[in-house]
């Protein structure tokens, strides 16, 4: 299993994007060092975030890690030109020696549908029209497509470079818990990331099944498309360190977004259910973060864990203790666990 962190860069009083871009890359450099298998970066525009534009963040984190995979978190297709995002992503790879990745989303805020020009209206058909040029772009060098014609130009043998070190360069399909959005992924035969924000993990199983039916029907094989769960995750020395870190932070984001979004307000109260052993908050000491972890394992089978750790105003110090708990306590208990099921549940050899 692969283990990984995912940041936005919220940036809040006190902390300058400057600052909070120069806190983003020590927290990459130190997860490349642990061990951890994947960094990913989001895209929003807002000012409460630092990164509207993931691969520039990216390519510097390329060139400051020597193993880890870069991804986004996601790429908001929609309001982007596929074309470009495939050079962009191509660049880092070249930069990183094949360690890109895109992450693409229809994006959970709608601030760069207007601030690029496109029509919320047109919601859906943007996301499918500019996955399927992303898609055609990363398979043919040179590319003759015509899309709708409504959202974006044609091509006629155009050639787009550069071509990355991978061959094809990995698009992973990232939801909120929208069963057309899973249809969509498991039909293409594309990686699925589920973010997992509120409610119980275990409601998110039949998204899962969905995606792997609708990855079977399309005659691809389910067991050879990697899923990936995100959820928000702190680690301390003690299960109270953890909360004390992470809890204020966290409910002052929530609570900001929820007030925007008409969601009632949260409090300790409910923190603490929701860090409850099926809560989706992955928040304590190293034992029972892993402990959580294993158990939603159980429940999806997937490849990938993204742990959101760096979230509104918590420490970066406490950040950092938490990223490397997280490296140097849970993934050897996750790894060496879900290896030994993935060994018993492998067939015998045939004598």
């Amino acid at each position: 299993m692969e283990l990984g962190l995912a940041t936005f860069g919220d940036v809040f009083p006190g902390i300058t994007p400057e600052q909070r871009l120069k806190d983003l890359l020590e927290e990459v450099e130190l997860a490349d060092q642990l061990g951890l298998d994947v960094f990913a970066i989001g895209e929003h525009h807002r000012p409460d975030y630092a990164v509207s534009a993931p691969a520039v963040v990216l390519a510097a984190a390329a060139a400051r890690s020597e193993r880890i995979r870069l991804s986004s978190a996601v790429t908001v297709l929609s309001s982007e030109d596929p074309v470009r995002v495939f050079q962009d992503f191509a660049t880092i790879d070249l930069i990183s020696g094949g360690r890109a990745e895109i992450m693409a989303g229809r994006g959970s805020f709608t601030e760069s549908f207007p601030l690029f020009g496109q029509d919320l209206g047109d919601y859906d058909d943007l996301f499918a029209e500019k996955l399927d040029l992303l898609l055609r772009v990363r398979e043919e060098t040179y590319v003759t497509w015509a899309g709708s014609g409504r959202h974006r130009a044609p091509l006629d043998h155009a050639g787009v470079f550069p071509r990355p070190v991978q061959d094809p360069l990995p698009v992973w399909i990232a939801v909120g818990g929208s069963p057309p959005s899973v249809i969509r992924a498991g039909t293409l035969g594309l990686p699925l990331t589920i973010a997992i924000i509120g409610g119980t993990p275990d409601r998110f199983v039949p998204l899962v099944d969905l995606y792997r039916e609708a990855a079977r029907r399309a005659g691809h094989d389910p067991a050879a498309l990697p899923v990936a769960i995100n959820t928000h995750a702190f680690l301390g020395p003690t299960a109270d360190a953890a909360r004390d870190a992470f809890m204020a932070p966290y409910l002052e984001v929530m609570n900001r977004i929820g007030a925007e979004r008409g969601w009632p307000p949260s409090g300790p109260v409910h923190f603490d259910a929701m860090r409850s052993r099926s809560g989706p908050l992955a928040v304590g000491a190293p034992a029972e973060v892993a402990e959580k972890l294993l158990r939603q394992h159980e429940l999806f089978g997937h490849q990938r864990y993204l742990a959101h750790m760096s979230m509104g105003a918590v420490a970066h110090r406490d950040v950092l203790r938490s990223i490397e708990l997280f490296g140097t306590e849970v993934a050897p208990l996750v790894r060496e666990e879900v290896a030994r099921r993935d060994a018993s549940a492998a067939p015998a050899p045939s004598a």
